[in-house]
């Protein structure tokens, strides 16, 4: 029996996942990914003239990650045509999703389609925080025109990319700063040997760093902030929009600001493209 899947917009981890997928066996319908050149000429994969003839193949669609950037069309940085989210969810009738940072649930609720976003699995985004720390630090190696090591870094947010982002900063001779509102975190980054600064102390603090990095989804770079760093620091936000710096004022400010975005698929798209396979398989076995 065939094996097949479908598959309906996405980024080079994508591709990259298609590649895989097709060497594993399977039989891949897509849609919107059609200005792909590693995909044009792969035997085993079918490029569908519309979004309802890809899905027809298979029970389980796999779409973008993130699905969309600005909940109204699905993110086809290799597709031709904008594919509307109301469109996709009416394709998707019937069929299982599994995609990532899946911003319309409620519809998919309201229409009975079951779904497994790949961001809210564990074993996904514990490795996928790999290759966005790595990221952070390139940019910031490239952005800054300090060396890293000696560097005093701000890292706002200790959850899981800010762990290991704290560790990679830490063995590269960063003076390595974590800012965290709750007092078991401030504890925990204490045990791990790098200097704690809660939110309500963070003002005082601001003026020394030479690179901030953020992971908070929350505005906490506020203007009145923003007067308080130094003006040729590197801001680097990692959180998803609207962000955690207010861009604005950062530039009214002059300041250097990085809106660092889907750092996997950018820095390491093969590496991604293998999580993503990992943990589609684990959820394909619990179907």
């Amino acid at each position: 029996m065939e094996k097949s899947i479908a598959v309906v917009g996405g980024d080079l981890r994508i591709v990259k996942l298609i590649e895989m997928l097709n060497n594993d066996g399977y039989k891949v319908y897509t849609y919107a990914l059609e200005n792909s050149e590693e995909l044009l000429n792969l035997e085993g994969v079918d490029m569908c003239p519309t979004l309802e003839e890809a899905v027809s193949y298979s029970k389980v669609v796999i779409g973008p990650v993130p699905l969309s950037s600005d909940r109204k069309r699905l993110s086809t940085p290799f597709g031709r045509n904008n594919v509307n989210l109301e469109d996709f969810v009416e394709a998707l009738k019937g069929k299982y999703l599994i995609a990532g940072n899946i911003g319309i649930k409620e519809q998919l609720d309201n229409n009975n389609i079951q779904f497994t976003d790949l961001l809210k699995r564990e074993e996904f985004s514990v490795l996928n925080t790999i290759a966005t720390a790595e990221g952070t630090i390139q940019i910031a190696m490239e952005e800054t025109q300090r060396t890293i090591h000696g560097s005093n870094v701000l890292v706002m947010g200790f959850g899981r990319i800010g762990k290991v982002l704290s560790k990679m900063l830490d063995g590269i001779g960063a003076k390595v700063y974590c800012e965290a509102r709750k007092n078991e975190d401030i504890s925990w980054i204490k045990a791990y040997g790098y200097n704690p600064i809660h939110l309500n102390d963070l003002n005082e603090h601001l003026g020394k760093f030479d690179v901030i990095i953020n992971t908070i989804p929350f505005q906490i770079l506020d203007d009145e902030r923003l007067n308080l760093v130094k003006k040729e620091v590197v801001i680097v936000d990692l959180a998803s929009n609207p962000g955690g710096v207010d861009r604005k004022a950062a530039r009214e400010k002059g300041l250097k600001v990085i809106w660092a975005l889907s750092l996997p698929a950018k820095v390491a798209p093969l590496t991604s493209a293998e999580f993503i396979k990992e943990t589609l398989y684990h959820v394909l076995k619990e179907l």
